[in-house]
């Protein structure tokens, strides 16, 4: 009778196990692939960022102006000219000539005022003592067209007249001429003796406006 109950119970416990064993196997299986399949919210932001994203551009450069060309104002410069020296007039211990001052360029050009004069010496062409003193007034404009020439006249003083410990004597090559309103300069050769102290009592050179020749 025992064994008859005891028969009837295993088929129902193996019978639960069963149900167990298939329900512990079907949790395992589906919880993997549930994690797997379901993107977190920060990948799938990063995502949608990553696609719509704009391209970043950088800022065309800007237009530059063209460098302005220097502007003609008509005035005679120094590469439009040749200079020389005419002839001479000595008197009172100085010697006066004249600075001709003629237009080689293709194009009239205007020079007024006075020239900057100075004595210059050695191998390098530095300037030997003061620039010449302007004596006068400012003339008027001179208009020279191609080949034509206007003068200045340079007083040059005998730097003998001067005490020579005051004057140093010193040997010169010529003279640097700056024309009226022009940066650059031009030689001319006028080979003698200038001072090259700057405190001499007196002036080694004069200069007169420049006038039509």
């Amino acid at each position: 009778m025992v064994r008859t109950r005891l028969s009837r119970l295993f088929p129902v416990v193996a019978a639960s196990a069963g149900v167990l064993a298939l329900s512990a196997c079907g949790s395992g299986g589906t919880t993997p692939a549930a994690s797997s399949s379901t993107p977190s919210t920060s990948e799938s932001a990063t995502s949608s960022t990553a696609s719509t994203a704009t391209p970043s551009t950088s800022a065309p450069a800007p237009a530059t102006s063209p460098t302005a060309a220097p502007v003609d104002n008509g005035l005679c410069k120094s590469g439009d000219v040749k200079l020389a020296l005419g002839q001479g007039d000595a008197g009172a211990g100085s010697l006066y000539r004249s600075l001709v001052i003629t237009n080689a360029s293709g194009k009239p050009c205007e020079i007024q005022g006075f020239p900057g004069v100075s004595y210059v010496g050695g191998t390098d062409g530095h300037q030997v003592g003061k620039d010449a003193f302007r004596e006068g007034t400012k003339g008027n404009a001179v208009k020279l067209n191609p080949g034509q020439s206007a003068a200045a006249d340079i007083q040059f003083v005998n730097v003998r007249n001067f005490d020579s410990a005051t004057c140093q004597p010193t040997e010169v090559k010529g003279l640097r001429i700056y024309l009226p309103q022009e940066t650059a300069s031009n030689f001319v050769p006028a080979p003698g003796t200038g001072c090259a102290s700057t405190k001499i009592p007196g002036n080694q050179l004069a200069v007169k406006t420049v006038h039509p020749s």
